[in-house]
């Protein structure tokens, strides 16, 4: 059996990679990523951190961990239940939708008296998001409504209560559900407005572009090695290879896949004949010539 591994990768604003490190396999998330960011911060004396991450990379402990160190923290995830602000909205308007990106906001306290933690928390309603989530609602909801009837075999589907050996559907949860649909909440311990909480946070798709790019285009899975040495030197080649792909991104405008196909056909040929050594180069357009004039001329910078 092939050794699993969790890579925790650190990045900065704009998904680039800054710190790797391997990490058994059998290790969540949530136990890798402050003994990755302590080793940054140690490593280059940062005293200023705000982690920015999806709720689901957060466990509870995870976040008094970043406050005990000092840090500061913005994460974004979704609403298990209704919160008071958006009930309250509710009330006070009960037949009106939210405002495209309207904001609401309440104070959480979170701990035991003896160790009691203040945050702030965020609610952003996007109409697009709402109709994507009601979209998706209605189709579960139709399935539900079909395996109910006994016009289809009863599959998992969030919307249907088993009572018994009769099926059905739970209509309290399609009420909170839509209820919900549109909201997406950012908890932060920062003294900071709505605006650059949700900015900060929605700065992740760097972050996930870096990750879909590792995957994908540096051909970064399936990695076969057994010894750490192999797995540690495989993902520096990797994220390595990263970097360039970002500078080349950053300093043409162009996406690395697109590089990559237009030079792949570009190259030079060495022949040997009868003791002579002759070398062919295809031309590059001007054009080709003017994306690789701007990489040599921000590595100049």
């Amino acid at each position: 059996m092939e050794p699993q591994i969790t890579v925790g990768l650190l990045t900065d604003a704009t998904g680039a990679p800054l710190m790797i490190e391997a990490f058994e396999g059998n290790r969540a998330e949530t136990k890798t990523m402050i003994p990755l960011i302590r080793g940054f911060v140690e490593a280059h004396g940062i005293a200023d951190v705000v982690v920015v991450a999806d709720a689901g990379m957060m466990s509870e402990q995870n976040l008094k961990d970043i406050e005990d160190a000092g840090w500061s923290f913005i994460v974004g995830g979704k609403i298990p239940e209704i919160p008071y602000a958006i009930s309250q909205w509710r009330k006070q308007h009960p037949d009106a939708e939210p405002p495209d990106q309207l904001v609401l906001s309440q104070k959480q306290v979170m701990g035991v008296k003896a160790d009691t933690r203040h945050r702030s928390v965020y609610f952003q309603y996007r109409a697009d998001r709402a109709r994507r989530t009601l979209h998706g609602v209605d189709q579960q909801l139709t399935k539900a409504a079909n395996a109910v009837a006994g016009k289809t075999p009863v599959k998992r589907n969030r919307f249907i209560t088993l009572s018994g050996a009769r099926p059905s559907i739970n209509r309290e949860l399609e009420a909170k559900v839509k209820a919900l649909a549109g909201w997406k909440s950012y908890v932060t311990n920062l003294d900071k407005p709505a605006e650059f909480v949700i900015g900060a946070y929605h700065q992740l798709w760097h972050v996930e572009h870096a990750f879909r790019m590792s995957k994908s285009d540096l051909k970064a899975r399936p990695v076969y090695h057994h010894k750490k040495e192999s797995i540690d030197a495989h993902l520096a080649v990797v994220f390595a290879a990263l970097a360039v792909s970002h500078h080349i991104e950053q300093a043409t405008g162009w996406t690395i896949k697109r590089f990559v196909r237009t030079f792949r056909q570009y190259r030079d040929v060495t022949l040997t004949l009868a003791g002579q050594t002759i070398t062919a180069s295809q031309p590059i357009p001007a054009d080709e010539a003017d994306i690789l004039a701007k990489i040599n001329n921000s590595d100049a910078h």
